[in-house]
């Protein structure tokens, strides 16, 4: 591995932000991951979500040589199987919607960060029994700010990056972050439509540094 686990998640907590992106043109995608790393990014999840995602993390992994600070994940992977796929290609970490095990012995194996998705208490704390370091709160929509506030106290050294519904502003990322969110995940929100379509690589650029300063802004 490039990174160690620990490194990966100081980069998350001292970041705040974890841009998350899919794309099945490798073109926009490298434009997208590299107005982002110009934009101060560091790590970035790809997510699994297309046909070709392999083809074109397999292409961003290929860029991310050029940027030796650049930690490159992959998000959306469901099984053992792909977690195995994409750690041998050369993902520094796997992230997932859900929590299944078979995952956790994977990346023990690798010695690679996982990340599993949770919605539930009980959910918590299996990942974290299962040597999760950090754990994604999915959907941060649909649980709140008040879900995370009342479980901080419960589970000492909790770690969770909240995802699903986050968005780039002061008055949202505020309540995450007081309830006790280690970082935030971040895709639409981030990477709008309108960028996408204009291919509006300078003004990605500029929305992920505000996005960053804001996150900076509101944890001290």
């Amino acid at each position: 591995m490039r990174f160690s686990k620990q490194q990966i998640v100081s980069g998350m907590k001292g970041a705040g932000i974890v841009p998350l992106f899919t794309h099945d043109n490798a073109d926009d995608a490298q434009q997208v991951l590299e107005a982002a790393y110009r934009g101060g990014i560091r790590i970035f999840e790809f997510t699994n979500r297309r046909e070709n995602s392999f083809e074109v993390f397999s292409h961003l992994l290929t860029v991310a040589k050029k940027y030796p600070d650049l930690m490159l994940g992959i998000g959306t992977i469901m099984d053992g199987a792909t977690t195995k796929k994409f750690l041998d290609a050369g993902a520094d970490f796997i992230i997932s919607p859900i929590l299944k095990l078979e995952m956790a012995q994977v990346c023990k194996t690798y010695d690679a960060l996982w990340i599993p998705g949770c919605a539930t208490l009980t959910e918590i704390v299996t990942a974290k029994d299962h040597g999760a370091e950090i754990i994604k709160l999915f959907p941060g929509s649909v649980l709140g700010p008040g879900f995370v506030s009342s479980i901080m106290p419960v589970v000492p050294g909790l770690q969770l990056m909240i995802t699903g519904g986050v968005e780039p502003h002061e008055k949202n990322l505020t309540q995450w972050f007081k309830a006790g969110a280690a970082c935030v995940g971040m895709g639409s929100q981030l990477f709008t439509k309108e960028i996408l379509a204009q291919k509006n690589w300078s003004l990605l650029q500029q929305t992920v540094t505000e996005c960053l300063a804001i996150a900076n802004r509101v944890r001290k």
